[in-house]
């Protein structure tokens, strides 16, 4: 039989989906591994939905570059944040997620054997996204536990002349929110070593005070060098609607359309016209929601301290990074790797995490990711079962 492509063999499965699996192949286990919320989206758009299912054109092919509603909620949201006026027509995308956003940006930017920038520790994804296009990440480190980088270093991988650097601000895995004076930094060499910045903001508005969230897109000069990949899965807490966007200069965005147009061909059209309900809500319900998962945090780390675990304590998103250093040093766990301890902490502990090793460069066998986007019986149900770790340390 002929071959399959070499790609295919450059990477494997998703390890967050996998952990997924293995959770739901254990009965009875809390899934921690992949990070959705099991609580319903707002009610205004549970109203829009069922509105929109009962008629007209939007069970038919919406625009490939989404329908003119949902892109002009985005660009009046985002006019705002970003303190200029975007054009719906010509500087918005909606797509398949964030996923196919970035996707469809990284084919948009980089020829094969161009080079991008990743902070190390990074969402799994972008390994992925580098193979798909054909580029050569170059990999600087965010330094536990406050996940900073070190500016020298971080030139040092701009002087290697990269077509972009890519951003998860909020960062998933690790929490950190990036400092205006951290993305002042990176626009200031994206504009000396002339590269894009691609930034992925999903978890904007899971931001715990005192940090605060900047747009990159918002600082001076940095609409016209960034691209922004977004999304509509954690903010109203629809990830299997599967709507995301691009927010770019027109020149970006026309060329990206040619990438998503023949990707997906559009996203689905009952659900972007009911997406837009959210948008009217208003920053109250901004506030609301940051507060519900402040408490969910806070409710979190405090158990965990309680127990005895070692963790981050996260700037934003709604993941944390366990240290199990200790459980490894003890005989029973001797010479495991992170992902063998995630499988016994499922079948023995009943609660799905992802190893950490999964999202670093650097040879990290020591963390494990869990996420707190769930009702707080469910946490606390989860903290019960972490309980039984204590014996072990």
């Amino acid at each position: 039989m002929p071959q399959l492509s070499h790609r295919v063999g450059t990477f494997t499965d998703s390890v967050i989906r996998r952990m997924t699996r293995i959770c739901y192949e254990t009965e009875g286990s809390i899934n921690l591994s992949q990070g959705f919320p099991d609580f319903d989206p707002p009610q205004e758009i549970l109203d829009a939905l069922k509105a929109n299912a009962v008629g007209g054109m939007q069970h038919q092919y919406p625009i490939p570059y989404g329908t003119l509603p949902l892109r002009k909620c985005i660009a009046e949201t985002y006019s705002k944040r970003f303190g200029r006026e975007l054009d719906p027509e010509n500087e918005v995308i909606v797509t398949c997620g964030s996923t196919e956003a970035m996707v469809s940006v990284m084919m948009t930017i980089c020829n094969p054997g161009d080079k991008v920038i990743l902070f190390s520790p990074f969402y799994e994804n972008y390994n992925a996204d580098m193979i798909i296009s054909g580029a050569q990440p170059i990999f600087v480190p965010l330094v536990p536990p406050s996940f900073a980088f070190d500016p020298a270093v971080l030139e040092a991988a701009f002087q290697q002349h990269p077509k972009a650097i890519l951003i998860c601000n909020p960062s998933n895995p690790c929490g950190k929110v990036f400092t205006r004076d951290e993305l002042a930094l990176i626009l200031h060499l994206a504009e000396k070593y002339d590269a894009f910045v691609v930034t992925d903001e999903v978890y904007e508005h899971i931001v715990f005070a005192p940090n605060v969230h900047v747009h990159a897109a918002s600082l001076p000069g940095g609409f016209e060098r960034t691209i922004t990949c977004n999304s509509l899965s954690k903010t109203f807490s629809i990830t299997g609607w599967r709507l995301g966007f691009i927010i770019a200069p027109k020149w970006v965005v026309d060329n990206a359309k040619k990438f998503h147009d023949f990707l997906t061909a559009g996203s689905a059209g009952p659900l972007q016209e009911s997406a837009c309900a959210g948008f009217r809500m208003g920053e109250d319900y901004y506030r609301w929601f940051n507060e519900m998962y402040t408490r969910k945090r806070d409710l979190f780390v405090r158990g965990l301290d309680e127990i005895g675990i070692k963790h981050t304590v996260p700037q934003g998103s709604y993941f944390i990074m366990v240290d199990i250093s200790d459980f490894l040093a003890k005989p029973q766990f001797a010479g495991w790797t992170d992902m063998q301890f995630c499988e016994w902490m499922i079948r023995e502990v009943g609660v799905a995490a992802v190893p950490g090793s999964s999202f670093f460069r650097e040879p990290v066998n020591h963390l494990i990711r869990l996420h707190f986007a769930r009702r707080e019986e469910v946490l606390e149900e989860a903290l019960k079962r972490l309980a039984k770790l204590k014996k072990y340390l």
